[in-house]
């Protein structure tokens, strides 16, 4: 066997569908677009979303709500990932470097520190943002809070 005697598998390879190529073809006349119509036209393109002169889905639908541009979007990591990261690898400090090693951040993520779990070894942290329930467990513990 060489690159000269490959062949596709059998009934694989199929010929298209070449439309507008007579009426002995079976695919003349309309060459498949039917009769009249925007769609039997050439240029043709409708809009996404059209559905042919009905009220659109999208204009149907009523809406409602409020999303504000100036948002600050926060990663959430908890006190018990950060007691779990300390105690694991030995750690005194905590900040966005180690967290981005673990796996807790990306680059150009905002940290919040949120109080869920126990916090027992003194640790400084440093983040975006605290809640006041994880300020509170962090100093009680020892440790210090330091906002970017």
């Amino acid at each position: 066997m060489n690159l000269s005697n490959l062949k596709p598998a059998e009934g694989s390879i199929k010929n298209r569908k070449r439309i507008g190529r007579g009426t002995g073809s079976g695919r003349g006349g309309t060459s498949t677009r039917g009769h009249k119509g925007a769609k039997s036209r050439s240029g043709y393109s409708s809009k996404a979303g059209f559905e042919g002169g009905q009220m659109p889905l999208v204009r149907r639908v009523p809406k409602f709500g409020f999303k504000n541009i100036n948002r600050v979007e926060f990663t959430a990591v908890n006190l018990d990932v950060l007691q779990n990261l300390a105690s694991k690898s030995g750690l005194t400090v905590i900040d966005f470097a180690v967290l981005r090693e673990n796996g807790l951040a990306s680059k150009n993520d905002n940290i919040k520190i949120l109080g869920r779990g126990e916090v027992s070894a003194a640790i400084e942290v440093h983040a975006h943002a605290f809640s006041q329930t994880a300020v509170e467990a962090i100093e009680k513990a020892g440790g210090k809070v330091v906002t970017l």
